[in-house]
This record gives C-alpha cells, structure tokens and sequence, in this order.
C-alpha cells in the first residue's frame, strides 16, 4: 500500500487512506476509484477540504487520512496585481510562479523570494507541470501573452482558470481564441471577469477578489462554486 500511495503522490494524484479505527484494517482509494467508492461523498468532500478526518459510516468508525497535492498558482504577468496576489497565495500554501516575458515587470526587486521565469508561454509554461490542482491567471491584458498561456491552460485541466478583463474584453479574446481552435467548453471555463464581484478597485482588492473565488473553487462543491 506504501508503494502505491507513494506512486499517487509523485504522479500529484489525490489519494486516500480509510483505516477501520476498531480493527486496524486499512484500504487505498486512488483518485480513478473515487466515483465508484460506496464511500465517495464523504472522500470528495474531505478531499476537497484537503484534511484528514473521522466519519462513521454504518456501524463502523473510519479514519480517512488524506494526501492531496500541494496547489499551484500560475500567474502570467507580472503587473501590480500580481505583487498583491503572490504573497496572499503563498500566505494560504499556494506553490507559485509568475512567468511574464516582459523583464522590466519580472524582476526579483518586483517579485523578492518568488519564481519568475522570463519567457514566453510557449517555453515558460510546459516545464512546470500544470495539472488539476493548478489555479492559473492571466492578467497581462495582452492578447500575445495571454492568449497563448489561456490556450496551454485548457489542455492541462486546471481546476481554475481566470483573465483579467471586462465582459467586452473577454468578447474580444473569445473569438480570438475560438479563431485559434479553443472550444466553446474550454472559454466557458474562463473566469472573466476575474475574481469575485467583491466591489475591488485597488490591486490588492482584486487580488482578495482573485484568490476568494480561486478557494471557492477549490474547496466548495461544484454546484456551490459555479
């Protein structure tokens, strides 16, 4: 059981440990088994919640010690937003890195103690792995940058994906990025407006808005996040 949690984590798969608290008997539910778990509300909901926990289901009590990926935040662009929403994100245990080929904006005296890398989406975005359990934002506001990254988003399953930009804005980028071959299912998964609508004015308002609606996501059922 050891080898194959510990296979689930390298590969930034979720897992979970039932262990019958009574009789010491244990068994591992993968991520591809979740569905067809007698238990799979209880494992979705803790999983969501990213903790541990006991349930009691039946007559027995259960403890389900959960292993979920460490989130990544991916932001593009490193604007006055970003500075705001790179702390806050690292605050609440976010993995993050800002890419923005634009060296005059990444620049460690901007951005002190966080990843940046200096290219384009196109080199920047594949080393890094993006995966379910990544929140990825576009706020460059810059079609050549933006689109690009917004593009290499959808084909990786992030769980959020958000663009700064008005509703006429995001028209705009809708049909570019229809022109480029995205689905109509894949822009509707753009947050855009990003963020909240908390009323945000200031960067560090938005970056509140930004991160609320990304935990949101994150956290609350489907149903309740949409």
């Amino acid at each position: 059981m050891l080898h194959q949690l510990n296979a689930e984590r390298a590969a930034r798969r979720p897992a979970v440990v039932i262990t019958d608290v009574d009789s010491g008997e244990q068994r591992l539910v993968k991520a591809a088994e979740l569905a067809a778990d007698p238990l799979h509300a209880d494992l979705a909901k803790q999983l969501r919640m990213g903790k541990s926990g006991m349930i009691e289901a039946g007559a027995k009590k259960l403890f389900l010690n959960v292993y979920a990926p460490t989130a990544k935040l991916v932001i593009v662009g490193a604007v006055h937003i970003s500075q705001a929403l790179a702390p806050l994100a690292r605050a609440l245990d976010y993995d993050i890195t800002v890419v923005d080929p634009r060296t005059a904006f990444a620049s460690a005296e901007r951005f002190p103690d966080v990843p940046l890398i200096a290219e384009w989406p196109d080199v920047a975005l594949p080393p890094l792995n993006i995966d379910h359990y990544t929140a990825f934002v576009a706020l460059t506001h810059d079609p050549k940058i933006d689109d690009p990254a917004l593009l290499h988003a959808f084909q990786r399953d992030c769980f959020y994906i958000g663009a700064l930009g008005s509703r006429k804005t995001h028209g705009k980028r809708a049909e570019r990025l229809k022109a480029q071959g995205a689905k109509a299912s894949d822009i509707a998964r753009i947050h855009a407006p990003i963020g909240l609508p908390i009323g945000a004015v200031s960067p560090s308002e938005i970056a509140v808005a930004i991160m609320a609606e990304i935990t949101a996501q994150l956290r609350l059922p489907k149903e309740a996040a949409a």
